[in-house]
């Protein structure tokens, strides 16, 4: 099939009545978490993926797909009427979208962020029809040895980005491959870590381990904030559609949102955090009027937004064309993906096209149905915000248990649940990177089996790692990128015991 024949095929997928009720109850959802205060798209995601069990491979993932989105859309509706992020992405739009709202416009802060989201989404959802035909002809070149350097090099990247210390995140990425090893060896079947425990015989399962790490965790580090006061502001939510002043200030923020967004999306270990602030730094250096920003500039609100989306398409590109994880959601899809019999990669879109062609089609559709439900339904988003903590977490808790439960009807699972949802809780007070953790215990077994696999193609030599011009190219930016940072450190402190001197 050429590229239109498959774009065709993807909507005939994606339009099927199932199909289309799994990306609407998704987007929908998504949305709804999104708008609760201390829940993101990962906490979203490890909640609800359980019930996704039961569904057909192509159905669970556009239903995920729409929570992913649906939730990173419904983080801007906090940020601009609690001045509380709903997501770690809308941190930025808290800046300019709350003091819009303290000034009776709320309304085209919450429209130019559906408005800018659902182009965004639909940018990204082109940009990976178009790019990922292309890198899958360059990832079908891959063999065991190129994709241990990939792996190893996303696995650093992500290191890199996400945590605060690159020592604690790579410490994060050996503990979750620690975790992964739980189990049988994937070649000979011996046990591994089990301490001859039956239960653990068939390794940590995923679903209770993110669950804790992002659910629980999410809801006892929610319950320590009592400082936090949750009150939306009593501002009357109404002109939800922007004005021509609004659009043409919002024009090019919307336009360099997307396409700075999804090209930092599709770099492992980013994510859609770091896009939000450069997005927001650099229309603030373009503005005429760069000491407005902060004050309720609606480009404020439109660059981020608009960003962050872009980033979270840009992700899906590594994921479905190399099978690698950009980011902890990633490594979430890359999970439900394994559990539903599809390994994503470059033979994805052979073995199955339903799946590859019909998520990335619903992405398009799953954004114009935000806009039409987004808008109409800001009123009940703001009811929701007034549900109390004290009713709302036990019931979160509720679902983490039923969900890690569902998994294997084993209540080892919710043991699991719980040891990790402490440990998330620990690890946030102590600023230990729960993403590397997961992407390592993703990741891990699957390098190793990589690893693995190239030691018997070369009869056990190393060096086809170094042979092999791709695997040595990502070997040689792994090591720079590790090597980097202790560098850097030793040259600021370097510089700064001279000009001390001096």
């Amino acid at each position: 099939m050429d590229f239109l024949q498959y774009i065709a095929y993807g909507f005939s997928v994606a339009t099927t009545p199932i199909n289309l009720w799994s990306c609407f109850l998704g987007a929908l959802l998504g949305t709804l978490i999104g708008v609760l205060p201390g829940l993101g798209p990962a906490a979203a995601i490890a909640l609800l993926l359980p019930i996704t069990f039961k569904m057909k491979a192509a159905s669970s993932i556009i239903m995920l797909a729409g929570i992913y989105y649906g939730a990173m859309y419904g983080g801007s509706t906090t940020s601009i009427l609690l001045n509380i992020p709903g997501e770690s992405a809308s941190i930025v739009t808290c800046f300019d979208g709350y003091q819009m709202a303290r000034t009776g416009r709320a309304g085209p802060a919450l429209g130019i962020a559906a408005f800018g989201s659902f182009i965004a989404g639909t940018f990204g959802a082109l940009m990976i029809m178009l790019i990922a035909p292309l890198l899958l002809m360059v990832a079908l070149k891959f063999g065991p040895a190129e994709f241990v350097g990939m792996m190893l090099l996303g696995l650093i990247m992500v290191a890199f980005f996400s945590g605060e210390s690159l020592l604690k995140s790579l410490l994060m990425v050996l503990i979750g491959v620690i975790l992964g090893t739980v189990g049988q060896d994937p070649i000979y079947g011996t046990t591994r870590l089990t301490f001859d425990n039956l239960t653990m015989t068939g390794g940590i399962e995923i679903i209770p381990l993110t669950m804790g790490l992002f659910g629980i965790s999410e809801v006892l580090t929610s319950m320590e904030k009592r400082d936090v006061k949750k009150e939306v502001y009593q501002t009357a939510v109404r002109d939800l559609l922007p004005n021509k002043k609004d659009w043409r200030d919002s024009a090019g923020p919307i336009t360099r949102g997307s396409i700075l967004g999804f090209f930092l999306g599709v770099i492992p270990g980013v994510g859609a955090i770091i896009p939000t602030f450069l997005s927001y730094g650099l229309e603030k250096k373009l503005s005429k009027y760069p000491e407005k920003f902060g004050t309720g500039v609606i480009e404020g609100v439109a660059g981020p937004e608009t960003t962050n989306n872009a980033a979270s398409m840009g992700g899906f590109v590594p994921l479905l064309t190399l099978g690698l994880p950009t980011n902890v959601i990633m490594a979430m899809f890359m999970g439900a993906l394994i559990i539903q019999g599809v390994q994503p990669g470059p033979l994805m879109m052979k073995q199955h096209p339903d799946v590859f062609w019909g998520v990335i089609i619903s992405m398009y559709i799953g954004n114009v149905m935000l806009l039409i439900l987004n808008l109409p339904l800001i009123q009940i988003w703001v009811m929701i915000l007034k549900i109390p903590a004290r009713v709302l977490y036990p019931l979160i808790i509720l679902f983490c248990m039923l969900g890690a439960y569902s998994t294997n009807s084993n209540y080892a699972d919710i043991i699991v649940l719980i040891i990790f949802g402490g440990l998330g809780y620990l690890m946030q007070k102590l600023k230990f990177d729960r993403a590397s953790l997961i992407l390592g215990f993703i990741l891990g077994p699957m390098i190793e089996v990589k690893l693995r696999q190239a030691l018997l193609i070369s009869n056990g030599s190393f060096s086809i790692f170094t042979s092999r011009p791709i695997s040595l190219a990502l070997l040689i930016l792994t090591v720079v990128l590790l090597c980097s940072s202790p560098i850097s450190t030793w040259l600021k402190k370097r510089y700064t015991g001279w000009a001390t001197e001096d």
